[in-house]
C-alpha cells in the first residue's frame, strides 16, 4: 500500500488538474463566475471488484503481493483503454440516452453506493452525526444559514470533530499509532510489473470489461449531470483525461481507475468553483505521498464527514427530480431498482461471509421461505450500472411512444445478458442462469415490436381516412 496510495493520489491529481483547466476555459468562454470544475475520484464499483475478484483471491492462492499487483495493474489498464476508445462515442450515446435516464442512474449510484453506508454510519454515532446533519439541513438546504461567516464545510468538520472528542469517540492513542504510518513514499515506475502481469492477467480480464463499461457509463452520467447544472464540458476530452490518468496510475503502481466523481451538482450548490477540485486533487496526492491518511482520520472522525456524503447523494438524486419531464418521472424509480438490488446483494453476501457461510449453504428455498429472494437479488443487482440504464431507456421510450427504440434497448440487454455482463454472477457465454433473461428480453423486444406495428397501422389508417376525405371533398 506504500506504493499504491501515492500512485492513486498522483492519478487523481492529474485528472483534477485537467478538470480545473477545462473549468477555467469554460469560465473564459462564457464569462461566468459560477463555473464549478468536475470532481475527480475513484470508481467505487471498480475498487470493490478488483479488490474482491482479483487482489484477494490471487493473494490467498499465491501469498505473493507483488504478483497480485502485477495482475491488478493490467486490469486497471484495460479499464483505461475502454474509457479512451469509448470517448469517441460518448457524445453520440448522450444524444441517444435520455437525460432523465442518465441522471436517474447517477441518482441510484449516489443514494446507494455513496450515501447509504454513510447514513448507516451516521446512525451508529448519532451524538456526532445528527448535529452535523442538522447543520446541513439548515445551511445547505435552508435559505438562512447558521453562522454564515464560517464556510459550512469547515463548520461541519469542526462541529463533528469537537463532539467526537467530547464524547470520547477519538483517542490520543490512535494519533500516536497513526504517526508510524507517516513518511515520504514517492510513487515509482511499475511498467516492468505491468508487462510481467500481462500473461497472467488474462483469466481475470473478463470482469474488467463490464466494469470498464460501467465506469464509462458513470463518466457519461456525471458529465450529463454537470451539463444539467449549467457547466457543459467536452465529453471526449473528459473521458480521454480519465483514461490517460488511469493509465498513468497503472504504470506508477495503482490498480484503481480514475473517474468523474459523483456530486458535481452538490459541490456547485455548496459554492465550489475551480479551485475546489484542484485543491482536493493536490491534497489527496500529498496525503498519500506522506502517509497522512491515518493521522487525519485519528484527528477528524468519519462521523463528521459521512453526513457530507449523504448530502451529496441527496442533491444528486434531487437533480433528476428537477430536470425530468413530469411524464418521465416513473423512469427515475425504475432506474433505482437495480441499484437497490446491488446494495442489498452486497450487504447480504458480506453478512453471510462474516458468518462463514453463503446463500447456497443456508439454502435458497429456506431463504425464500423467509421472504429473502436471493436469486432475485443476484439477477437484479449484478450489472446494475448497465441494467439501470437499459431499463430506464425502455421506460422512457415506452412513455414517449417510441417503441422501436425500446426494441433496440431490449435487444442490447439480451446481448449483455448472453455474455453475463448483466444479471449474472460472472462473465460467461450463454450461462444457464443468464439464458432465462435472454429469452425474457427477446419477448420484451417482441412486445415493443407489436406496439410499433400497431402504431404504424394506426398511422396508416389515419392517412387513409385523410385521403378518403380529400377525395370526397
Amino acid at each position: 500500500m506504500g506504493q499504491v496510495a501515492p500512485a492513486f493520489g498522483l492519478a487523481v491529481m492529474c485528472a483534477s488538474v485537467f478538470y480545473a483547466w477545462f473549468a477555467y476555459k469554460l469560465r473564459k468562454e462564457t464569462g461566468r463566475d459560477d463555473v464549478t470544475a468536475l470532481p475527480s475520484g475513484p470508481s467505487a464499483p471498480s475498487i470493490f471488484t478488483v479488490t474482491f475478484l482479483v487482489i484477494m483471491p490471487v493473494y490467498q492462492m499465491t501469498q505473493n503481493a507483488e504478483f497480485v499487483i502485477q495482475i491488478a495493474l493490467v486490469w486497471c489498464f484495460v479499464e483505461a483503454m475502454i474509457l479512451l476508445v469509448g470517448s469517441f462515442f460518448g457524445d453520440a450515446i448522450r444524444r441517444i440516452v435520455p437525460r432523465t435516464v442518465l441522471l436517474s442512474c447517477l441518482a441510484g449510484l449516489g443514494l446507494t453506493l455513496l450515501a447509504m453506508n454513510p447514513m448507516l454510519q451516521a446512525f451508529t454515532t448519532p451524538v456526532v452525526s445528527f448535529v452535523v446533519l442538522g447543520l446541513i439541513f439548515i445551511n445547505w438546504f435552508g435559505s438562512k444559514p447558521l453562522f454564515p461567516k464560517i464556510p459550512t464545510g469547515l463548520l461541519l468538520i469542526i462541529a463533528g470533530t469537537v463532539l467526537a472528542w467530547v464524547f470520547g469517540l477519538q483517542s490520543t492513542e490512535a494519533i500516536v499509532a497513526s504517526l508510524s504510518d507517516a513518511g515520504f513514499n514517492p510513487p515509482n515506475v511499475h511498467i516492468d510489473d505491468f508487462i510481467e502481469g500481462i500473461p497472467h492477467a488474462l483469466p481475470y480480464l473478463a470482469s474488467a470489461v463490464p466494469l470498464g463499461l460501467a465506469n464509462y457509463v458513470f463518466d457519461l452520467e456525471n458529465i450529463e449531470s454537470a451539463d444539467a447544472a449549467g457547466d457543459a464540458y467536452p465529453t471526449r476530452k473528459i473521458m480521454t483525461v480519465n483514461g490517460f490518468s488511469s493509465m498513468l496510475g497503472a504504470f506508477m503502481g495503482n490498480p484503481f481507475p480514475v473517474t468523474v466523481y459523483v456530486g458535481h451538482a452538490a459541490y456547485k450548490e455548496m459554492g465550489a468553483s475551480i479551485g475546489y477540485t484542484l485543491f482536493n486533487g493536490v491534497i489527496m496526492f500529498l496525503v498519500s505521498l506522506f502517509g497522512l491518511g491515518a493521522l487525519l482520520l485519528s484527528l477528524i472522525p468519519g462521523a463528521a464527514i459521512a453526513p457530507i456524503l449523504v448530502y451529496i447523494g441527496i442533491v444528486t438524486a434531487n437533480q433528476v427530480v428537477r430536470e425530468a419531464p413530469k411524464m418521465e418521472v416513473p423512469a427515475i424509480f425504475v432506474c433505482l431498482f437495480p441499484w437497490v438490488g446491488y446494495w442489498a446483494l452486497t450487504m447480504f453476501k458480506n453478512t453471510l461471509a462474516t458468518a462463514g457461510t453463503n446463500a447456497y449453504e443456508v439454502g435458497i428455498d429456506a431463504l425464500a421461505a423467509k421472504g429473502i429472494y436471493y436469486e432475485g437479488m443476484v439477477g437484479l443487482g449484478n450489472g446494475a450500472p448497465l441494467a439501470s440504464l437499459l431499463w430506464g431507456c425502455m421506460v422512457v421510450f415506452a412513455i414517449n411512444n417510441t417503441p422501436l427504440r425500446a426494441v433496440v434497448a431490449a435487444l442490447v440487454a439480451a446481448g449483455l445478458s448472453l455474455i453475463g455482463f448483466i444479471h449474472a454472477s460472472s462473465v460467461g457465454f450463454a450461462q444457464p442462469e443468464s439464458m432465462t433473461f435472454v429469452y425474457a428480453y427477446f419477448m420484451l423486444a417482441g412486445l415493443f415490436g407489436i406496439k410499433h406495428y400497431y402504431n404504424e397501422k394506426e398511422v396508416a389508417g389515419e392517412l387513409n381516412n385523410i385521403n378518403t376525405q380529400s377525395k370526397a371533398a
